[in-house]
């Protein structure tokens, strides 16, 4: 066979379900080998950040790899922002790009660069097919790097002549291993300095929400009464209505649940990633102790220096903790501070709940509202903006991703090409995207391909006409703000222009029985409404007066 489709052949052995991208001459034979796939979907994109976006939502969902294409030069560097977005919020991703023939690689020649080069920092490993009979070996191991804890983005080069080689290879069959477990001992010190603690607590990153951790956690929880704050790409790694749940920290400032930490003589991190939450923001001077539990050993920081630290697969560390609760009983500890947070968080999350306006709404309504419509096991997307910084405050869950948010990386344009991937995914499911005017427009063209695919999503716009996040910290920071205003389109223009349905919201009232109604109309839906961003401020005065009102 040619080495092209021995490619897609390995591709197919290793489960790929969904190749996302944008093909270009170089990619050709493969494009050709994987029509012939009876296994693998090629969804053709409109850009190819999009696809990048669209292949790191279908990781972080189901814990598999898919991959996007583009071809060599402008389409590898159009991949470049959507895979380091993947990378640093840990989702398997397969990247594939197409290159120039081998032949002219060591010189100037048209479109070519070192792309290999280029995604070295943004993903976990990157290589070029130099030989048509590695590529069972090449694929093999990009699999396996980027399944492996913490999972990540991998790219293969294929250069034009490789591909059109003959090969006699074949592809190699996964063999799957479980993951490394945590040492007896360390456990056992992890353990004691737990139930020796009078008011430990839980600070939950993004390996708590994979599905085997997140339902030991809550056996964890269930057992101990520990309270759980998660950061943002944690949440629903417990439920809302739990009471040892204590909602969502991340913001630069101190908010109500950072009290609870305040106050704690202990914090057992689970699954934290330092790019989302840094220490110096609730551990300044490394004056707390730390038991460090996850996949791989912590980060180096001077205000992140655990003095346990349990490594190996968390859910089994949790299910071992969990032996050791029953062995050993609950300790007396004293939970009331976590228990006044969770109750002043739930007061301020439920303020604007009845609030009935016309004109701009209130970001806290809206997200009420949007939690009311939806179910527990619906998915929300969030863009990056000022509203991201609502969604993760006042957006609670009951289950593990459901509320998708970049926040490592942290690139705008990542909602709706996300909520595309999230409606292939799940069609079963409600899938709700929320946008800032900015962010939406990033990816735009990404409203053909929901259309063509006939996915049922609804995307919500909030609509400011600037960028708001910039002049919110400006704001807060200066006491003005630089020029950042700009105009938008005719929103219900452009939703018939690309054949999705249009809702335009004047007032907060009208705002559920739209989500209800876009959930139950076939095809993509577009939600407008414009947003009181004046409460940003006020939630910045909140904050700061926050100490003294606790």
């Amino acid at each position: 066979m040619k080495a092209s489709d021995l490619f897609v052949k390995c591709l197919e052995t290793e489960g790929i379900e969904y190749i996302f991208g944008v093909p270009g001459e170089e990619n050709a034979d493969f494009m050709i080998s994987l029509e012939d796939s009876g296994k693998i979907k090629f969804i053709l994109c409109r850009h190819e950040q999009g696809a990048a976006f669209m292949a790191e939502i279908y990781g972080r969902l189901t814990g598999e790899p898919a991959a996007c294409l583009g071809t060599l030069g402008p389409g590898a560097t159009n991949l470049i922002t959507g895979v380091a977005d993947a990378n640093m919020d840990r989702a398997p991703m397969l990247v594939l790009t197409g290159q120039g023939s081998s032949d002219r690689l060591h010189k100037e020649s048209h479109q070519v660069m070192d792309v290999v080069g280029m995604f070295a920092p943004v993903t976990k490993w990157s290589q070029t097919v130099l030989h048509k009979d590695t590529i069972p070996e090449i694929i093999r191991k990009a699999i396996r790097l980027i399944r492996t804890e913490k999972p990540g983005a991998v790219l293969i080069e294929l250069p034009e002549d490789i591909a059109k080689l003959s090969t006699d290879k074949k592809p190699i069959v996964p063999v799957r291993f479980r993951r490394p477990v945590a040492d007896e001992k360390a456990l056992n010190r992890a353990w004691d300095a737990i139930k020796n603690a009078s008011n430990p607590i839980i600070l939950a990153g993004n390996g708590c929400i994979r599905k085997r951790a997140s339902k030991q956690l809550r056996i964890f929880c269930e057992k101990t009464g520990i309270g759980v704050i998660s950061t943002f790409m944690a949440k629903g790694c417990v439920d809302m209505d739990a009471p040892y749940c204590l909602y969502t920290v991340g913001l630069q400032a101190k908010d109500v649940v950072f009290h609870a930490i305040d106050s704690a003589d202990l914090i057992i991190t689970l699954g934290f990633d330092m790019v989302e939450y840094h220490p110096h923001l609730w551990n300044e001077g490394g004056k707390k102790p730390i038991v460090h539990a996850d996949f791989l050993p912590a980060e180096i920081d001077e205000e992140y220096h655990p003095k346990y630290e349990v490594v190996g697969d968390l859910a089994h560390t949790l299910w071992m903790l969990n032996e050791r609760v029953d062995a050993d009983g609950v300790p007396d500890w004293d939970f009331s501070s976590q228990a006044h947070a969770r109750e002043v968080m739930g007061r301020e999350l439920s303020e604007y709940k009845d609030d009935v306006v016309e004109g701009p709404i209130r970001p806290q309504k809206v997200l009420w509202d949007c939690r009311e419509a939806m179910g527990p096991h619906d998915i929300l997307l969030s863009d990056v903006g000022a509203h991201k910084m609502w969604i993760a405050r006042h957006f609670q869950c009951h289950e593990p991703n459901t509320c998708l948010i970049p926040n490592g990386f942290c690139s705008m344009g990542f909602a709706l090409p996300g909520a595309i991937a999230a409606g292939l995914v799940n069609p079963d499911k409600n899938i709700l995207a929320i946008c800032g005017d900015a962010g939406f427009l990033m990816n735009v063209q990404e409203m053909e391909t929901a259309r063509r695919l006939n996915v049922n999503i609804t995307v919500m716009i909030w609509e400011d006409n600037m960028y708001g996040l910039i002049a919110w910290k400006q704001e807060n920071q200066f006491g003005k703000h630089t020029e950042l205003s700009f105009n938008n389109p005719n929103w219900a223009m452009l939703a018939e222009s690309f054949d999705w349905n249009g809702h335009m919201i004047e007032r907060s009232n009208d705002l559920i029985p739209a989500i209800k109604q876009s959930f139950a109309e076939e095809g993509p839906s577009l939600i407008v409404l414009p947003i009181d961003y004046r409460e940003n401020m006020l939630l910045t005065k909140r904050l700061g007066d926050i100490a003294t009102s606790l």
